[in-house]
C-alpha cells in the first residue's frame, strides 16, 4: 500500500511538470506585433510628400520646425564588424546581421522600405542609429541589410528610401547594473 502511495505521489509530480512545460511551450509560441499599425499624420497638402514633426526647436529666438520627405534618393553604404555589439544611437546593441540602418535626421524607430536602384531588390528596415558621417551619403545599412540588398562587393549603391512608419525618436532605457 505504501508503494502505491509513493507511485501516486511520483505520478502527480510528473503530471505537474508536464503541465508546466506545456504551458510554457504554448505561451512562448504566441506572436506579438513588432510595429504599430497607426497611420502617420501628414501636412495639409496632399501633393507634398513632406511630414511635419510635432517637435520644434528654438535657435536664437527663431522657431525651426523639422520636416522630412517621405521618399528620398541617395547613396547608401554599410557598416559591420567595427560596431558589432556596441550601442547604437537609440541605446540598443548593434547586430551587424540584423536589418537596421543609420540615418542623420530621420526619427529613431522609423520604418522604411529601402530599394537598391541598381538591381531592384528592396527590404523593410528600421532606423536605430545616426550616420553616415561621410559626405554625399544618406544611409548606412547594417551588414545584413546590405547583403539582402546585394551591394556588399560594391560597398555603396544608389537607393530609394520610402518612409512607411514614422518613429517616435525615443531612446531605449537601460537598467542599472546591480552592485
Amino acid at each position: 500500500m505504501k508503494q502505491f502511495g509513493k507511485l501516486m505521489k511520483h505520478n502527480f509530480v510528473i503530471q505537474i511538470f508536464i503541465l508546466g512545460f506545456l504551458l510554457t511551450y504554448f505561451a512562448s509560441c504566441t506572436s506579438a506585433p513588432r510595429y504599430s499599425t497607426g497611420t502617420p499624420k501628414t501636412s495639409s497638402s496632399k501633393k507634398s510628400k513632406v511630414l511635419s514633426l510635432s517637435k520644434s526647436s528654438s535657435v536664437k529666438g527663431r522657431s525651426k520646425k523639422k520636416s522630412h520627405r517621405k521618399v528620398m534618393n541617395g547613396v547608401s553604404s554599410f557598416y559591420a564588424e567595427d560596431f558589432h555589439g556596441k550601442l547604437t544611437a537609440n541605446g540598443e546593441v548593434y547586430d551587424m546581421y540584423g536589418v537596421t540602418a543609420a540615418h542623420k535626421t530621420l526619427p529613431l524607430g522609423t520604418v522604411c522600405r529601402v530599394t537598391n536602384i541598381a538591381n531592384g531588390k528592396s527590404l523593410i528596415l528600421r532606423i536605430n542609429d545616426r550616420g553616415p558621417y561621410v559626405k554625399g551619403r544618406i544611409l548606412d545599412c547594417s551588414y545584413g541589410a546590405a547583403k539582402k540588398l546585394d551591394f556588399i562587393n560594391q560597398g555603396t549603391t544608389n537607393v530609394k528610401i520610402e518612409v512607411m512608419e514614422w518613429g517616435d525618436g525615443s531612446y531605449m532605457q537601460h537598467r542599472e547594473k546591480p552592485k
